[in-house]
């Protein structure tokens, strides 16, 4: 063990000596990460989030109370910094200006949709169910996606609302207090009493609110920051990890691999060695960059114990994608080429640049195999006001990876790069 970590250490030195690295693994991806908060207004005292007055058409034909509450939602201060909203009563016009890319989505509420939810008369079909129209704009996925989620937390709080009424109703004929006979009429008055309840609460009820705050009461403000800056520090992590696996290749070519195999090491504890040294470089890569973006930037990474065990984890699954390039490559050069194009494939297809939830379904599948992919949910999770227990699964999934990759990765090396002749 003590070889093994001494040979660790060892590489770890020899790769902050080399300045070429160095700007690679340190100063290009600090000064891409600085150029996304410029292009996006962080550094101009604009809005953090980087998303502010999304446009959106509604049509209310309801003009009955639950109508005019979703209306009202997306009018109130809460969300006024976030979507601008334009009335109309015309749906076609509203999904014309949708598809004139004028807004990210139209919102129809039609007739009778509060006679659907609260029946007012005994004669009412009680299956009857009137829907809200979304209508989105492809072309904006991500704005339109946020005016959705808070369109299906109103209807959440809706479905809260009737599930509430009719497990009332329900203990109400079972205890005996009221008869079968009179179960609807009992039902509508508390649906009225719900819905005015909620109206007269405007700040908790049928008014929606964004969460912007953790279960402990600390305000959160999702920077654009947050999402960037683990992006860029996530794809030359690649980097490093695969410049690592050349320089084992480099010193089997110069000689000094074979020297260390016929030395009272064996083979094991060499390549344990170098992937400790990969390991360590690629874990003081991530947190140097998070260190200097937190002091710089003032960028909030979350929970710090969370922000380590992540970062441990997110360098051990792609220090495993490292050493399986190293294991089929013939020589560095090879790792050098085949190491850069897996890192630009895997920053797209990990979410480095955009979120994964708005490429097409094949591309999020395939995300899955990055390190990045898990990386940025942990990441964002936390920069989200995240603990550690909401990094189970990210994390479980870079270990399950890289343990993976390592097995892989072991047998073949062994076969190619350490065979003592």
């Amino acid at each position: 063990m003590k070889k093994l970590f001494l040979i660790g250490i060892k590489d770890l030195k020899l790769r902050f000596r080399d300045r070429a690295a160095l700007i690679f693994m340190l100063l290009t991806p600090f000064i891409l990460t600085l150029g996304m908060g410029l292009v996006t207004g962080r550094f101009s005292g604009g809005d953090s989030s980087g998303i502010s007055d999304i446009p959106i058409a509604i049509v209310n034909l309801d003009n009955d109370s639950l109508g005019d509450a979703l209306v009202d939602a997306f009018n109130s201060e809460d969300l006024a910094d976030l979507v601008e909203t334009t009335l109309s009563e015309d749906p076609e016009a509203a999904r014309l200006l949708v598809d004139e890319d004028e807004v990210a989505a139209a919102i129809i509420i039609p007739a009778g949709f509060t006679q659907s939810v609260i029946p007012q008369n005994e004669n009412a079909l009680p299956n009857e169910e009137i829907r809200i129209e979304f209508y989105a704009n492809p072309s904006r996925p991500t704005s339109a996606g946020i005016i959705k989620a808070i369109v299906d937390g109103f209807m959440a709080r809706l479905d809260e609302m009737r599930l509430a009424s009719m497990t009332s109703v329900s203990q109400l004929i079972m205890s005996g207090r009221i008869s079968p006979e009179d179960a609807n009429q009992v039902g509508q008055e508390m649906g009225a009493r719900l819905q005015q309840n909620d109206a007269g609460n405007t700040n908790e009820a049928t008014a929606i609110t964004l969460n912007t705050s953790t279960s402990a009461g600390e305000d959160v403000e999702f920077d654009v920051l947050s999402y960037f800056a683990p992006g860029m520090a996530l794809m030359f992590l690649m980097y490093t990890v695969s410049y690592g696996g050349s320089s084992i290749l480099a010193e089997k070519s110069q000689g000094t691999l074979p020297r260390l195999l016929i030395s009272p090491t064996n083979s094991m504890q060499v390549l344990g060695g170098k992937i400790f040294g990969i390991f360590l470089t690629g874990a003081a890569q991530m947190l140097i960059l998070i260190g200097a973006s937190s002091l710089f930037f003032q960028l909030k990474w979350g929970d710090a114990f969370g922000i380590v065990l992540l970062v441990l984890a997110a360098v051990f699954g792609a220090t495993g994608w490292g050493m399986l390039i190293t294991a089929l490559a013939r020589t560095p050069a090879q790792v050098g080429s085949v190491g850069s194009a897996v890192m630009l494939i895997f920053a797209m297809l990990g979410g480095s640049f955009t979120q994964i939830e708005n490429m097409p379904a094949i591309v999020q599948t395939l995300g899955k195999i990055t390190p990045n992919a898990w990386a940025m949910d942990g990441f964002t999770t936390l920069a989200l006001g995240g603990t550690l227990t909401s990094l189970a699964r990210p994390i479980l999934a870079l270990l399950t990876m890289g343990i993976l990759l390592f097995l892989i990765s072991a047998v073949l090396f062994g076969k190619k790069n350490l065979v003592q002749k």
